[in-house]
Formats: C-alpha cells, sequence, structure tokens
C-alpha cells in the first residue's frame, strides 16, 4: 500500500510523505504515535483526492507557535505571576492572518476530518483544528475580517489555560475522578486570567477561553450561565471544541465518526447548542468525508467519491463490490442526492 496523502509529524513537518509505500513497520510505528488512518492509493480510488485547506507552510507555522507558546507557559504559574506573556497577540496574529486568507480560498470546501498528524499532547492539534472550523464557520456566516481574526484567535487559544493544569490528570487514560475532573474544569478560569489583560489580544478572546463549556440551558461551566449570557463567539467554539474532541482519537478512546459525533450534537440542539449555528455546521461538515469506505442499504459497499454541498449527508458513491461482496468489473458511481431510496448503513475509517 502507498499513501495517498502525507501524514504530518507533531511540529507539522511531512512524518511520510504522499506515495511512500508502507511496510508493517512503519504501521505499527503510526499506530504507536496516534495515527487512527490514512489515506491509501489504489486503483478502485483513483481521482479521488481530499483536499488540504491549509497550505503546508500555513500549517507548520501554526504547528510551531502552538508548541513554543504553550509549552513555555506550562513551565510557569501564570495564574499567581504578574508577568504576563504581551508576547502572544503579536506571535499569534501573523499565522491567523495566514490560516484566514488560505481558508478563504476554500470557502465552498466541506470541513473535512483533521489533517493526519503524529502527536504526543492532544491540545496542540485540538487546537489548531478548532481553530479551522471555526473559522471556516465564521467566513460562512459572513463576518468581517477584523470579527473573523478576533474569532479566529478566541478558537486558537480557547484551551490555553490547560497549560496551568497538571499534565498528568490532563493525560490520564481512565475515567477522571471527581476531584480530578473539578481541576480540569479550571481551566477555562485560567484560560480567561491569562489573556484578560494582555496587549494586542482583546477581551472578546478571553471571553472565548471562558465560555466554551457554557451551554444554552445553564448546564455548562463554570458558572452556569444561561443563552443570553454566553457570547456569541463562544457558542461557536462550543460546537467546534465538541465535534473535534469526538472525532479524534484518545488514549482513552476511539475516535467517532463524523456522522456519530453529529448525532450526538443535534441531541443538544437548542439545549446546549444553538440550533441555527448547528445547521450551518450540519452544512459546511463532510459528514461522510472523502475516501470512506461506507456499506449502503443495497448490499453494495464503495468510497466516498464526490460531496454535495446542498446535500451533505448525501454524497457520491463509486461502487466497489456488488451485494455479494463481489468487486465490479467497472466503475460505477451513484449520487445519493438522486436515489433517495438508498440510504448508508454505516461507515468506517481505521488504519
Amino acid at each position: 500500500m502507498k499513501l495517498a496523502k502525507s501524514v504530518y509529524s507533531e511540529e507539522g513537518l511531512i512524518l511520510l510523505g504522499a506515495h511512500v509505500e508502507l511496510n508493517d513497520s512503519y504501521i505499527q510505528r503510526l499506530k504507536d504515535m496516534g495515527v487512527g488512518f490514512v489515506y491509501i492509493e489504489d486503483q478502485e480510488t483513483e481521482g479521488i483526492e481530499a483536499p488540504n485547506l491549509l497550505s503546508d507552510q500555513t500549517r507548520q507555522e501554526a504547528n510551531y507557535r502552538i508548541r513554543k507558546e504553550f509549552k513555555s507557559l506550562m513551565g510557569k504559574d501564570m495564574i499567581k505571576s504578574r508577568v504576563g506573556s504581551s508576547h502572544l497577540g503579536k506571535t499569534f496574529s501573523p499565522v491567523l492572518d495566514q490560516i484566514i486568507d488560505d481558508l478563504s480560498s476554500h470557502q465552498e470546501a466541506m470541513v473535512m476530518l483533521g489533517d493526519i498528524q503524529a502527536t504526543d499532547d492532544y491540545i496542540f492539534r485540538h487546537s489548531l483544528n478548532v481553530c479551522v472550523y471555526t473559522t471556516l464557520f465564521g467566513l460562512r456566516y459572513g463576518y468581517e475580517r477584523e470579527e473573523l481574526k478576533q474569532l479566529s484567535m478566541g478558537a486558537m487559544l480557547h484551551d490555553i489555560g490547560k497549560t496551568q493544569l497538571n499534565q498528568k490528570v490532563l493525560k490520564k487514560p481512565g475515567k477522571l475522578t471527581e476531584e480530578e475532573y473539578q481541576h480540569v474544569k479550571l481551566h477555562t478560569e485560567y484560560g480567561f486570567r491569562i489573556l484578560k489583560d494582555e496587549p494586542n489580544i482583546p477581551l472578546v478572546v478571553a471571553h472565548c477561553a471562558f465560555q466554551h463549556h457554557e451551554r444554552l440551558n445553564g448546564s455548562g461551566y463554570p458558572r452556569g450561565i444561561g443563552e443570553t449570557g454566553i457570547h456569541e463567539f463562544a457558542k461557536w467554539i462550543a460546537i467546534a471544541d465538541s465535534y473535534d474532541a469526538m472525532t479524534t482519537h484518545r488514549v482513552y478512546r476511539n475516535a467517532r465518526m463524523p456522522h456519530e459525533a453529529l448525532e450526538i450534537l443535534y441531541t443538544g440542539a437548542g439545549t446546549l447548542y444553538d440550533q441555527a449555528m448547528l445547521c450551518l455546521f450540519r452544512d459546511t461538515i463532510a459528514v461522510y468525508p472523502l475516501g470512506m469506505t461506507v456499506q449502503l442499504s443495497t448490499g453494495e459497499s464503495g468510497v466516498v467519491a464526490k460531496l454535495n454541498p446542498i446535500y451533505p449527508q448525501r454524497p457520491v458513491i463509486r461502487l466497489l463490490t456488488d451485494p455479494d461482496g463481489v468487486p465490479y468489473a467497472d466503475l460505477r458511481e451513484k449520487d445519493l442526492a438522486e436515489s433517495l431510496n438508498i440510504t448508508i448503513l454505516g461507515a468506517k475509517f481505521d488504519i
């Protein structure tokens, strides 16, 4: 098997490039590094390519900045210290401009799963993913550049308070005790304290860190405020934060598939998350990403070949096998937006 898309290192550099031939050693190393799936070249899926929303340069720069700044804060007590990080705004501003520029040229693209990347710390990858998702939602929503950049910065730094937590608790592979859970919840307050007085960082960015775990019905934390008390930016970030957490492999559980994560989000529509925002989110993400293997109600199997922006839940499927599991000899595609009697029964992605 040969890779169809590159796999990135923790720093955002190419770890294994596209077209590299895999072997048992590579596969085991990828598993050990937390990579849950890869794209593979084969004749049946030739021509199906998942787009990169960010350029390699932008991704590398964003990863570098996040890792450098967050790691430097992990060695300091920013809560008791009177010395702030006055450079944070200037450090992240240029890379946020790059992200916005890259995404602006892909506004019609649907959000795929986060790029395949090895990581030793979930917070780094999560911060970038949430920033990308939220910024694209902001573009679709129609925010002007200044507001969009504030939203983007709020998303990038929403979890900065986790740098002040006990990292062993944060990375614990099992269920947290009540005491540990209360400790983790402090990251929202810590993030607000780190950001609220920083020059070059708007106060709304600090409120994004403070409020991204608040929920419309008042069941969130840290203050349990209701819908009218939550800033609009924090509502966007809450959706992207929850979605990325569910669709990312963690040490204590496997990732959920996009359509599963969306179903879970919709159980909280109007109570946990803003319903109108969820509708835009639903129409922006690729529920069944390009290249994903699916099983159809006809008994046939295939892979997602094209996305339907108007009907995200009904993509074009390239059929691979008939109902008996026999491979088709010729190229066949079925547009589920036109074949409404056919449904996707299941989907999977794994390494």
